[in-house]
């Protein structure tokens, strides 16, 4: 059965006036020497009973390891995708004032996985082992192929 998760896509308006995302990069050995489609909105399972907003927040800063902005304004309800393995992501954007958090500071909550597969070993691996900001065409060409539709549909709520 597929599972569902909640994200959060911060956002931020650039010293140029554009608009950048912040997406992370998906930690683990798997991911480590790939880019393209190695990246997410900050995003995780919901917990049995959780109301999908509120697992967006807590997963969203489960892996930041920092505290989110408070919204000055409400989220921007981004909908839903379905990725090619059948998950279903809920998802909202929070824009982050400036000056936005300082990214050496991220540390993500960990999970552990068997490594290599089918080993029986297991390793304790950061959920993201970093985050950038990213250009909406580079968060398109860098996200999960589904997540992308997030990005667009955050453009078109802030009509850009």
């Amino acid at each position: 059965m597929a599972t569902t998760s909640a994200g959060l896509l911060l956002y931020r308006t650039s010293d140029d006036g554009g608009l950048e995302v912040l997406l992370g990069h998906m930690g683990g050995p798997f991911w480590a020497r790939k880019d393209e489609g190695a990246w997410t909105v900050l995003k995780g399972e919901l917990e049995p009973d959780e109301e999908p907003h509120a697992a967006a927040l807590r997963e969203a800063a489960e892996e930041l390891g920092l505290p989110l902005p408070a919204p000055s304004s409400p989220d921007v309800d981004l909908g839903e995708v379905r990725q090619r393995s059948g998950k279903r992501v809920l998802a909202w954007a929070r824009e982050w004032p400036p000056p936005g958090p300082d990214l050496d500071q991220v540390r993500s909550n960990t999970v552990e996985i068997e490594w290599p597969p089918r080993s029986g070993k297991r390793i304790e691996v950061p959920e993201i082992d970093r985050v950038a900001w990213l250009s909406p065409d580079d968060a398109r060409r860098l996200v999960v192929s589904a997540q992308a539709a997030l990005v667009d549909r955050l453009e078109s709520a802030l009509g850009r």
